[in-house]
């Protein structure tokens, strides 16, 4: 295989975000190309203005940049190319492989609906295809509108597709289909023939949606003399429901779970199991290794079924594998962004911080978890986990031994872990009680919650004075809570 033929192309339409299933066919072009030393290049079919933003567009690129997966040449926007698919338009009129249609939108629709109450498959009954030169000159003389219809060609479509084997579609069935529309405006099937075979396109690796389009854009390369590139259709993603994966699945954009804390190794490395295998057990995977190891023949023909726990666990993986300094810049600055530091401490908190990283790296999935896992850290809390509050504080006894433990801490010089559980466990031999009787309500009382780190760690790191502080206000809660 020579380098310098392979050409793969991801070409979104900037209609909305990077979504998990394009991610995954721009990973996979991505791969096949470095796998390779091809090229990888990004298209914008940004030809339906109505439905584009910027916002989109712009999401689209922080989303494939994020992931690492650059493109090798200048972005080729469709917006910009209009003439040249109309050109190569009026090329296939002037050939006779294509004519005017001059059949209105409402004619159509009509047609199409008497073709749905008789229950039949509708395409274009060729109303148009054999017009002489006087009724087309009498219809523009009305200035009746025209577009520009391929003339399909009798027999059968035939391709390899490298994913689903050979693949066939008798002509018959598809009709001859509209190349330019009455506005002048090309149509997805002429642009992305034309785009493809001018940008030497070597293989077109695509979601399976796209397989019914394949016959018509084969007939195209034939009538314009252009070379058909391979073909690779993906099967689609779907939820744990076996259904279309949607928004109620969790599935969200790629922006979004840059957002909600997810590493964009973490997330590559998912999405290239998403119906593919390296063709052995591996999970975790870094890139080189995946670039090494894929293959199109390891592209499954099944759907792959999206598992958000996966990915949660993945990421948990290569979080743990990353240093508390490493980590330092990330989770510092969602502690800003969540207004539980100040920006103008962080460099003087840094050592303190990076004591709380270690502390929850253990516990933590995602980079949003250190916030979440760790809020404690920089407040006292509002409120004590209600299941933790039944099991860890039914005893009666419960404010009096905290109320202990306190005036214990005050008198603590050395406020270390070791000097803590020290105390603790004197203090629990001394009330008669097993060392859990003491520890369980401690934490709930100065993290409000019932499970985290190491207790004694926790409260080293925590400081003497907010411990004390955190101890008093869960006495003060009990006694209010069980007075009259």
């Amino acid at each position: 295989m020579m380098s310098e033929q392979i050409r793969v192309r991801f070409a979104p339409s900037p209609t909305g975000y990077l979504h998990v299933g394009g991610a995954r066919t721009a990973l996979f072009n991505w791969l096949y190309a470095r796998k390779y030393g091809g090229k990888f290049l990004l298209r914008i079919e940004d030809t339906d203005q109505q439905r584009n933003t910027p916002e989109a567009l712009q999401a689209i690129l922080d989303g494939l940049r994020w992931l690492g997966l650059q493109w090798d040449e200048p972005v080729v926007f469709q917006s910009k190319r209009l003439d040249i698919y109309r050109e190569y338009c009026y090329r296939l009129l002037h050939q006779g492989k294509a004519y005017y249609c001059y059949c209105s939108a409402a004619l159509l629709e009509k047609k199409r609906q008497q073709a749905q109450r008789q229950r039949k498959p509708w395409k274009y009954d060729g109303t148009c295809r054999n017009l002489s030169e006087e009724q087309k000159r009498r219809l523009d003389a009305q200035g009746v509108p025209k577009s520009i219809r391929f003339r399909v060609p009798e027999g059968v479509t035939a391709f390899e597709d490298l994913v689903h084997g050979e693949v066939s579609f008798d002509n018959e069935t598809i009709g001859d289909f509209v190349i330019l529309r009455s506005d002048g405006q090309p149509v997805y099937q002429m642009a992305v023939v034309v785009d493809d075979a001018l940008m030497k396109i070597s293989l077109v690796l695509r979601g399976d949606d796209h397989l019914s389009n394949t016959p018509k854009q084969i007939m195209l390369y034939q009538a314009l003399g252009f070379p058909i590139p391979q073909f690779a259709h993906v099967p689609q993603i779907l939820g744990p429901d076996k259904k279309r994966l949607s928004k109620r699945h969790g599935a969200t954009s790629v922006t979004q779970y840059q957002k909600d804390g997810f590493l964009p190794e973490a997330v590559v490395n998912f999405l290239a199991l998403l119906g593919w295998s390296p063709g052995d057990d591996r999970e975790k995977m870094s890139r080189q290794e995946l670039i090494e190891a894929f293959s199109i023949q390891g592209i499954s023909k099944k759907s792959a079924v999206f598992d958000e726990q996966k990915l949660l666990w993945l990421n948990g993986e290569y979080l743990r594998e990353l240093s508390s300094e490493q980590l330092w810049q990330p989770v510092s600055k969602r502690l800003v962004e969540e207004g539980l530091i100040d920006k103008t401490l962080l460099l003087e908190k840094k050592q303190w911080i990076l004591r709380i990283i270690d502390l929850l790296k253990e516990r933590a999935k995602k980079l949003s978890d250190f916030v979440e896992l760790g809020r404690y850290f920089f407040e006292d809390p509002s409120e004590y986990e209600e299941k933790g509050q039944r099991r860890h504080w039914k005893d009666e006894q419960t404010a009096q031994r905290l109320k202990m433990l306190a005036e214990e801490l005050t008198c603590l010089d050395d406020f270390t872990a070791r000097r803590i559980e020290e105390a603790v466990r004197d203090l629990a031999r001394r009330l008669g009680i097993a060392a859990a009787q003491l520890i369980h309500p401690t934490r709930l009382a100065v993290s409000g919650r019932s499970f985290g780190p190491g207790l004694f760690e926790l409260m080293e790191v925590l400081g003497k004075e907010a411990v004390i502080r955190r101890l008093r206000m869960a006495v003060q809660f009990l006694t209010q809570k069980d007075g009259p």
